[in-house]
């Protein structure tokens, strides 16, 4: 079959450390930090990273109220898509654009705060339950609130895949472009899981929420051999995806090109990835690309901070790139934190520029590394001055799904 390219022609985001792609860029390329010790309910003070952009600076205030947290960093996040593609919006039939965002849950935020307040204040009284509850936490709201701030009535929906969901944002929006259904779509992934109680509790139930008393700025610390669990992030990243045949009847400016993706399924455990599986997952997005994967420049790691999570990915990746020493592999959850459902688009936003300016960034600062993490591939302490071709993003998430993406570099 004979499927049109797609390429990456805008990028909005917003991240602990950065608000836009090249504030994004060089917070990582410095290896500075956004989290920080925040007030979370009955927790006391512990490490998140929070967002802080313009929640109104795309929307009114009345429909920040009427929404969700996550939806306005969707609106947010889509709205400075758009406006970096360069697209002339207003002459654009909204009916042929298309909203794909991956989330890996939605609504914990907005019902554990009604429920706090209904028990707290109101008597348990189910008068004052908040008639908004119900479009504020159906699954499809954060692209819903996008498809209404932006009067897009083509399709809207999410795409639940835990924390491989954004990158299977990018890749349902790219087969729906393929497919002729949509002309051009708003694809990547959003969550808003630092404000939810539950999380942080449930990760610390399974002894896998992040701690250190001392800095918790630098409380995330993958592949360290001092890591003792995850630093849950909020954030959002959505890509502008158009045909390379419509991009360049514009002149868009190009970011890269999609040139290879997968998906699959452990289906060994809840939570304890299979290396294998993933080593499969890379393997097949590697062939659709057409490559050999002595020819991928970047691998950018999942890498989450828990101790076993991380030693089961690194075994993979050994085995996978033995004998490949020209391929260069980061993280970014050091500097960010998890970002859950939009983990995957975020972290190829902060590879994306090496395409530019052939830098890859280093992980974060790792005092000892594992030596079950250990690899002479690694990108530590300084960025790594190389030309960049093509950059492979894992992102793997619970119940063992799995999802590789490969950019290539575009050229005339």
């Amino acid at each position: 079959m004979n499927l049109s390219r797609i390429v990456i022609t805008g990028v909005g985001l917003t991240a602990p450390n950065g608000n836009n792609i090249k504030e994004f860029r060089s917070a990582l390329l410095e290896q500075k930090s956004g989290i920080t010790e925040e007030e979370v309910r009955f927790l006391g003070k512990i490490p998140v990273g929070h967002c802080d952009f313009d929640e109104t600076k795309h929307q009114k205030k009345k429909m920040r109220r009427r929404g969700t947290r996550v939806g306005g960093i969707s609106v947010y996040c889509a709205k400075e898509a758009l406006d970096d593609s360069g697209i002339d919006f207003t002459e654009f039939d909204k009916s042929r654009i298309g909203i794909y965002l991956g989330i890996t849950e939605h609504g914990p935020v907005e019902t554990e705060e009604e429920l706090f307040q209904f028990y707290k204040n109101n008597e348990e009284d189910p008068t004052m339950w908040t008639h908004h509850h119900n479009p504020r936490t159906v699954a499809n709201n954060p692209a819903g609130e996008v498809s209404l701030n932006l009067n897009i009535t083509g399709p809207h929906y999410t795409i639940g895949a835990a924390c491989a969901a954004g990158n299977m944002g990018i890749i349902q929006a790219m087969q729906m472009l393929q497919l002729g259904e949509v002309d051009l779509a708003l694809a990547g992934g959003v969550s808003e899981s630092s404000n939810s109680f539950g999380n942080h509790v449930s990760f610390m139930a399974q002894g896998a929420l992040a701690n250190r008393p001392e800095d918790q700025t630098r409380a995330s610390r993958p592949l360290d051999n001092a890591r003792n669990g995850i630093v849950i992030s909020e954030g959002g990243c959505i890509y502008t995806l158009e045909r390379l045949e419509d991009a360049l009847s514009r002149n868009a400016k190009i970011y890269g090109e999609i040139v290879g993706y997968h998906s699959n399924s452990d289906a060994t455990d809840f939570v304890l990835p299979n290396p294998e599986r993933q080593m499969e997952c890379m393997q097949k997005a590697i062939e659709k690309a057409g490559i050999k994967k002595e020819e991928i420049d970047i691998v950018n790691l999942h890498a989450t901070g828990t101790k076993m999570g991380d030693i089961q990915e690194m075994s993979g990746i050994k085995k996978f790139y033995e004998n490949c020493p020209e391929v260069s592999v980061n993280c970014t959850k050091g500097l960010i934190g998890h970002s859950m459902g939009a983990a995957g688009a975020l972290e190829l936003a902060g590879n994306l520029l090496s395409f530019e300016d052939d830098l890859i960034h280093p992980c974060h600062p790792i005092e000892e590394i594992d030596p079950e993490c250990a690899l002479d591939n690694l990108v530590l302490e300084a960025p790594k001055k190389k030309e960049v071709n093509y950059i492979l993003n894992n992102s793997f998430g619970m119940l063992g799904i799995n999802s590789t993406l490969i950019i290539k570099k575009y050229k005339n």
